[in-house]
C-alpha cells in the first residue's frame, strides 16, 4: 500500500493519526509467536500503520514488550498509544503503571494513554494524574476506553471535551449498539471513536451477508468488515493482525468504497439499533 492511500483523522490536540492502526492484544502471550508479531508490526509502520495500540494488560505488559522491540530505531515515526487498568489509576498508580509501560516500550513517552475502563477510582483522581503526566512530558495527550454516555458526561463535568483525544470501544457489524447514542454523542462532540476488535476476533468472516458483499467487491470477507466500520470518518480502527500476509489483507480495506446495496444487505443481516442498548465489551 502506498503511503499517499491513508486516511487521516485530526484528534481535539490537532495531531493528525491514520484511521487505520495496528491492535496487539493477544501479542506476546508466546514466545514462539514473537518474531512474526515484531516483524507484522514493522511491515505495518512502512506501510504507513503509524498508529500502534497496545495495553499494560495485554499478556501482562507482553504486548508491549513486542511493541517496544518493533518500534526501536524508528519511535518518531510511530503514534503509540497505551492503557493503565481501571485498579491502576489512582493518583500514584497512574504514574506508576505509565512509568511501567514506559520502560517495557523502551521510549521516553506514550503518544497518548487512555484509562481501560472505568473503575472504583474517582474519575478527577485519574484526570489528575493524566494531566501530571502531559506536564511531566512522559504522554502526548489522554484519552479513555468503553465508555459510555453516562461515563463521559460525567466525566464532561471535569473536564473540557478538547481534553480528551478519544474514546477507544467495541464497534463491529454484530455490536451495532454505540449508533443508537454514543457515536452521535461523540459526534456532536467533536470526539474521535477508536474501534477495537472491528472483525470480532474473526467470528464474522463466515457469515454469509459479508460472503456475499466480499464476492461482489472481488474482496475477503474481513476487509467488508473493515471498510464498513471505516465508512463513519469520525472512526479509526485497530485490527490485529497475525502475520504479514494478513496486515497487508487489511489494508486493502482502505481501497474499498461500498454501494447502497451492499449497506442494505448488511443491515438486513446486522440491524441497526432502534434502542439504547448496555456499551458491549470484550
Amino acid at each position: 500500500m502506498a503511503r499517499q492511500r491513508m486516511r487521516y483523522i485530526t484528534l481535539p490536540s490537532g495531531d493528525d493519526v491514520p484511521v487505520f492502526g495496528q491492535g496487539t492484544w493477544f501479542m506476546g502471550e508466546r514466545s514462539s509467536d514473537i518474531q512474526r508479531e515484531i516483524q507484522t508490526l514493522r511491515h505495518g509502520i512502512e506501510r504507513g500503520l503509524s498508529l500502534i495500540d497496545t495495553a499494560e494488560m495485554y499478556a501482562d505488559g507482553g504486548a508491549e514488550r513486542v511493541v517496544g522491540a518493533a518500534i526501536k530505531g524508528c519511535r518518531d515515526d510511530v503514534f503509540l498509544v497505551s492503557k493503565v487498568l481501571p485498579s491502576n489509576a489512582s493518583a500514584q498508580g497512574t504514574i506508576a503503571a505509565c512509568e511501567g509501560s514506559l520502560k517495557r516500550l523502551g521510549t521516553e513517552y506514550i503518544d497518548l494513554y487512555l484509562l481501560h475502563w472505568r473503575g472504583h477510582i474517582p474519575l478527577k483522581e485519574t484526570v489528575n494524574a493524566m494531566e501530571d503526566l502531559v506536564e511531566q512530558g512522559k504522554i502526548g495527550q489522554w484519552g479513555i476506553s468503553n465508555f459510555d454516555v453516562n461515563d463521559l458526561e460525567a466525566l464532561m463535568t471535569l473536564v473540557d471535551n478538547e481534553q480528551i483525544a478519544t474514546n477507544q470501544v467495541l464497534y463491529n457489524l454484530s455490536r451495532r449498539g454505540i449508533e443508537y447514542d454514543l457515536l452521535p454523542w461523540c459526534r456532536s462532540n467533536s470526539m474521535p471513536v477508536m474501534a477495537y476488535s472491528p472483525i470480532e476476533q474473526a467470528r464474522l468472516l463466515e457469515h454469509p451477508a459479508l460472503v456475499t458483499v466480499a464476492k461482489r467487491h472481488h474482496a475477503t470477507p474481513a476487509q467488508i468488515a473493515l471498510a464498513w466500520v471505516l465508512r463513519d470518518h469520525n472512526i479509526i480502527t485497530i485490527p490485529k493482525a497475525s502475520t504479514v500476509e494478513h496486515m497487508i489483507e487489511n489494508i486493502g480495506s482502505l481501497s474499498i468504497h461500498l454501494e447502497h446495496e451492499d449497506y442494505v444487505t448488511l443491515d438486513a443481516a446486522f440491524p441497526p439499533p432502534s434502542r439504547k442498548k448496555p456499551l458491549e465489551m470484550l
